[in-house]
């Protein structure tokens, strides 16, 4: 008794102090003394597509050599830096989309025997767990996520890295692209309306991009993802003595008003709500920037199987993000660098 009291007086102290934190910042910022140029992306080491001296036959000269593609590269990369988001149509093969979930059903299945990271909805104060702790029925449900799975199988490593995906990810964020993290969903996330690089970060916050590989056809009623195009554009919400970026114990304000300030500002700048339905093969590429999350679940049958990627530089993620340690020679698939986790370096490429 005496314990949880003693632990309710110390929260309630930081509480407490955390708020007068935020009237003395909030307080600085109404008389200017907060140097605004910690609230953007450093322009000296934007993204290509992100520069204004961006040219196309330019950033061809710096990536590697490609092949066809089922897509105009020029095109769509047009598309992407005007909007923050492109999707590029049946860019996957579907039978390797079908060998890698075939994968999870069996991970799933089998959980006991593996280490590899999981998160469950409501299990185990909502952090990364091995799967093998993870009761079946859990990793089943609405909310789990299987994390990194990439790390184990490389038909998962080929996939994220397919030709026909590649070239895109080099021309428009760094000719030298490393996997920075990958995530496998069977339901929606639900997600609230976030932007991906305040804590997705990386040594360069403004080289990171993702992609959403549909790995089924999308259901309006499965909860699909929405998102605002335009909205990489915006000004960056600060956090309170992190800048841009957000750390749980450091940043004066919450996930809670980062997101209401996403909802304002999209609002402020008229832009519009879009609902992704697309089709198993295609790809969805966002910018590290770009507002999006996931609607709610209208029919708990109805899954919505995707592989979520999210991709960095060598230059902004020269790690494995698990480790300060450089890798001597990295795993390499069509010009782009996997590291391995060196945390659970037992279970690399058990899925071959």
């Amino acid at each position: 008794m005496i314990s949880a009291l003693k632990d309710q007086l110390r929260k309630g102290k930081k509480s407490f102090k955390k708020n007068i934190e935020r009237f003395q910042y909030q307080l600085k910022q109404f008389v200017g003394q907060q140097n605004s140029e910690l609230l953007d992306f450093d322009p000296q080491t934007l993204p290509l597509l992100d520069r204004a001296s961006y040219s196309f036959s330019e950033v061809q000269k710096q990536i590697p050599a490609y092949g066809d593609l089922p897509y105009d590269l020029e095109e769509k990369l047009n598309f992407f830096r005007e909007f923050g988001y492109v999707v590029l149509e049946n860019c996957l093969p579907q039978e390797s989309i079908d060998g890698v979930w075939n994968e999870i059903e069996y991970l799933t299945e089998h959980h006991e025997q593996y280490d590899i990271d999981g998160l469950a909805h409501r299990f185990n104060d909502q952090k990364e767990t091995p799967i093998r702790l993870i009761p079946k029925e859990k990793l089943k449900g609405v909310g789990t996520r299987f994390i990194d799975y990439h790390d184990a199988s490389i038909p998962a490593k080929k996939l994220i890295t397919h030709a026909h995906l590649a070239p895109f990810l080099q021309a428009s964020l760094h000719p030298k692209v490393t996997v920075f993290q990958s995530l496998i969903f069977k339901y929606s996330s639900q997600q609230d309306i976030h932007q991906d690089f305040p804590w997705v970060t990386t040594k360069i916050p403004s080289h990171l991009a993702a992609a959403w590989i549909s790995m089924e056809d999308v259901h309006v009623d499965a909860g699909p993802l929405f998102y605002y195009p335009k909205s990489h554009r915006m000004p960056k919400f600060d956090f309170g003595k992190t800048g841009i970026l957000y750390d749980h114990d450091k940043s004066l304000f919450s996930l809670d008003d980062f997101s209401t300030f996403l909802t304002k500002t999209c609002a402020q700048h008229g832009l519009e709500k879009k609902v992704l339905l697309i089709k198993k093969g295609d790809v969805l590429i966002w910018h590290g920037a770009l507002a999006h999350g996931g609607m709610p679940i209208n029919d708990i049958q109805k899954t919505r199987k995707s592989f979520v990627v999210h991709y960095s530089s060598v230059e902004g993620q020269p790690t494995h993000r698990r480790t300060t340690e450089k890798e001597t020679n990295p795993d390499q698939y069509n010009g782009i660098t996997i590291y391995s986790n060196p945390i659970l370096a037992h279970q690399k490429d058990l899925f071959k």
